[in-house]
């Protein structure tokens, strides 16, 4: 990860992609999703990179092209270090580091996993999200995807949970189910919640209180694991996270990139905590550094580009319920 010896030309656009129907959370619903396409070029090879902008948190697709076009007047050659020493972590830097990644992919005539030294990618089981709504609406969708899904991520709100997590159950009664509470549990028992929900088979619950609010969950006895997602943006909040967890879900684009997501993974194991890799709404071009990461995980939630209403061509291929590279890209 030296500095090219070589100035490097970057450029960053921002593309609008339409959702299948609608994506709805505890936060709101999303027709379509907004992102960032960076390319790095040596005048040989060149690497793309694409990240999703962390509405949540205030970024946009615009502010993002513009953080890229700032650093790029300020920085000629530049490496992951640089990225992570003079960048905020974010959907900017994320894109940038997974182009700069491809780069140097694209100069070593190496595959990712053996650029970055993550194991050689295998097929993955991925979940499949299940948006937030009434309880009947739910069952019937999850009952369509258990066809081809053998995993189900509900989305929940801290009320009529039990209801949506018992639908979706009949709906889909063989499925592993995953919860995801979108910190919108802060007033209720999270110990009974977790048990009522644990006669349905649910293996994970993410971030069940708000960002912030974490030593709620002291104490908390809960027979599902808990994990930490909009709580956890980078390696420094693991030491922080760990008395609170038992697993964290990684994303690129809150993390700042691979690189920053890599040293999650390393800290989060070294403190006995299992790992997640999700993402974004987002096209596959994004999903494939995730999906390098992924290979360490417990839980992979990767399907971003399945809610869209068209995907990018050659990046990945999901089949029944897993995910693989495509063909070019193996």
């Amino acid at each position: 990860m030296s500095p090219s010896a070589s100035p490097l030309t970057i450029s960053a656009t921002a593309e609008r992609w339409p959702v299948n129907g609608s994506f709805i959370i505890s936060r709101g619903a999303k027709s379509h999703v907004d992102v960032i396409v960076c390319r790095i070029s040596d005048g040989t090879h060149e690497g793309i990179g694409e990240a999703t902008p962390i509405y949540y948190e205030g970024e946009t697709a615009e502010n993002c092209v513009t953080a890229i076009e700032a650093f790029a007047r300020a920085h000629e050659t530049f490496n992951q270090q640089t990225l992570l020493d003079h960048m905020s972590r974010g959907a900017a830097r994320n894109a940038l580091d997974c182009a700069l990644w491809e780069l140097d992919c694209q100069q070593s005539g190496r595959p990712l996993w053996q650029q970055t030294g993550l194991s050689e990618p295998r097929p993955l089981t991925s979940a499949f999200t299940i948006s937030l709504s009434d309880p009947a609406k739910m069952e019937t969708d999850a009952r369509a995807a258990a066809d081809t899904h053998s995993m189900l991520k509900l989305k929940l709100s801290g009320s009529d949970d039990h209801a949506r997590v018992a639908a979706v159950h009949r709906g889909a009664p063989d499925a592993r189910l995953i919860v995801d509470a979108n910190e919108s549990w802060n007033n209720l028992d999270i110990a009974e919640e977790a048990a009522t929900l644990s006669q349905w088979g649910v293996e994970l619950i993410e971030q069940p209180v708000s960002a912030g609010r974490d030593e709620l969950l002291a104490d908390v006895g809960s027979p599902i694991p808990l994990c930490a997602d909009e709580s956890c943006h980078t390696s420094a909040d693991i030491a922080r996270l760990a008395p609170y967890y038992q697993a964290v879900n990684i994303k690129l684009d809150k993390a700042g990139g691979l690189t920053e997501s890599i040293k999650i993974a390393d800290a989060a194991e070294q403190a006995g905590l299992k790992l997640m890799v999700g993402c974004m709404l987002s096209t596959s071009l994004a999903i494939r550094p995730a999906f390098a990461l992924a290979q360490r995980a417990q839980w992979v939630d990767l399907d971003g580009p399945l809610l869209l209403a068209k995907d990018r061509q050659d990046s990945m291929h999901f089949a029944n319920g897993q995910i693989m590279l495509s063909g070019e890209n193996r």
